[in-house]
């Protein structure tokens, strides 16, 4: 770009806390920040500048499955969304993310087509054992696997023996295991197609005894290990005894845990609710409200995992598992957090600082700071909208959060201090000016 961007707001929300500040941006990057009576190009007034969100956990589908999601549209959400970074799942997609091969056409198909930075993880299933520091050389930023089945039968779960044997080829290399965590012995039939027996067939215990082996995965091999979209709080007692002893192992949860609940659900035909580990009651939404609070849980990821909409029709014993969110996280979060007192400086951190230390960018992303991309958000937290799916950009317009009042507004994101949703006095959005990320050479903290 030429010359400098100066952008100001009196609530610049910064690694230390929000205050007034102007922000420099040159050459994609964060050059200098001063104070708020710095000439600016553009003045935010009392809308917020937030770092651009990092999305570790997007199930964008393509190639093989682009009808359910694309490159395309899913970045055009993330950055309606305030979402500058995602980092892209390895199953859902044709062929899956397991070979160095296939990640090479994933890059392919993303090339040119991103409006926002995408990395991608692996996957550990039965029998690539030996394509795992292949992946970890060509770029990935860890390896998902499954306790429990997938959902697709190209992405089979890791029995515990092979997982072991993942987890300590994964620690030889200094890699990170992401771990969809339910034990299939504590799984039952969803019964009558209702959501109540939904919920029963997917009961907290199954996340507990998952989350728990887990752990003494962890202490066994010295891999570096997160569990994946927490949804029952009775897992967070675990998570922080294992932390306090040191161990390294993260968790993350996702919007619809801590903005809906059990009860929102109205009836068998909302199959919009549906993903896998299930949406909880309130009171243990409740729950995960203080594991987030207290630091059991470091991060707030979406989980978006669409499909085509024939695949949610049905019931809940029979529909489609994934709540699609990728436009929706950053306000959805933000109307809960201020209902309980938290602020913008908490929202950065648990969707943009926490993602990005979690894959090894926070010397990137994820944080208003010198030398930082310049991936920013000005969001305006008093503004209130009801979602309407008709405005959303991911392929398919179906969510749980249809009709919902939700506050908060994204009003333009920058990428690397380029305009890429709304009027930021930069080239305009709709061109995809996103770039493919690689895992940093070193590795994270």
């Amino acid at each position: 770009m030429d010359g400098d961007l100066v952008i100001r707001s009196s609530r610049v929300v910064l690694p230390d806390g929000e205050r007034p500040a102007a922000v420099t941006v040159r050459d994609g990057r964060i050059a200098a920040i001063t104070g708020h009576g710095t000439r600016a190009d553009v003045d935010l007034g009392a809308t917020a500048l937030l770092p651009g969100l990092v999305d570790t956990h997007v199930h964008i589908n393509e190639p093989g499955r682009t009808e359910w999601e694309g490159f395309a549209s899913a970045t055009r959400a993330a950055a309606a969304g305030g979402v500058t970074t995602l980092v892209d799942m390895p199953l859902n997609s044709l062929p899956p993310t397991t070979t160095a091969a296939a990640l090479g056409a994933k890059r392919a198909a993303a090339r040119g087509a991103v409006h926002v930075d995408v990395g991608f993880w692996g996957g550990a299933v039965p029998g690539n054992l030996p394509s795992l520091r292949p992946l970890h050389e060509a770029g990935v930023f860890g390896f998902k696997c499954f306790t429990a089945d997938s959902g697709v039968p190209e992405f089979p779960p890791l029995p515990y023996e092979a997982m072991k044997a993942a987890a300590a080829e994964i620690a030889a290399f200094g890699g990170l295991l992401i771990v969809h965590a339910e034990d299939p012995a504590a799984l039952a039939e969803p019964g009558d197609g209702g959501y109540p027996a939904f919920l029963a067939s997917r009961p907290p215990e199954a996340e507990r005894r998952a989350v728990e082996r887990v752990i003494a995965l962890v202490a066994e091999t010295g891999v570096r290990a997160h569990v994946l979209h927490l949804s029952a709080a009775a897992c967070a007692g675990p998570l922080a005894d294992a932390r306090a002893r040191g161990l390294p192992v993260s968790a993350e949860t996702c919007p619809h845990y801590l903005t809906l609940a059990a009860e929102d659900v109205p009836g068998p035909e909302a199959t919009a609710f549906k993903c896998c580990p299930p949406i909880r009651g309130a009171a243990n939404r409740e729950e995960l409200w203080r594991a987030l609070a207290n630091g059991v849980i470091s991060c707030v990821v979406t989980d978006h995992s669409p499909c085509v909409p024939e695949l949610k029709r049905g019931d809940f014993a029979t529909a489609w598992g994934g709540v699609s969110s990728l436009q929706l996280g950053l306000p959805a979060v933000w109307t809960a957090a201020r209902e309980r007192g938290h602020g913008l400086a908490d929202v950065a951190r648990w969707t943009a600082a926490g993602p990005a230390a979690l894959a090894g960018l926070d010397g990137r992303k994820g944080r208003i700071a010198v030398g930082a991309d310049a991936d920013l958000v000005a969001f305006d937290p008093d503004a209130s909208f009801v979602v309407d799916p008709a405005g959303l950009r991911h392929r398919h317009p179906v969510t749980p959060y249809a009709g919902r009042a939700l506050t908060g507004a994204v009003r333009t994101v920058w990428l690397r201090g380029r305009t890429v949703h709304g009027d930021g006095g930069g080239d305009g959005e709709g061109v995809p000016r996103g770039e493919l990320l690689v895992r940093p050479r070193r590795e994270p903290a």
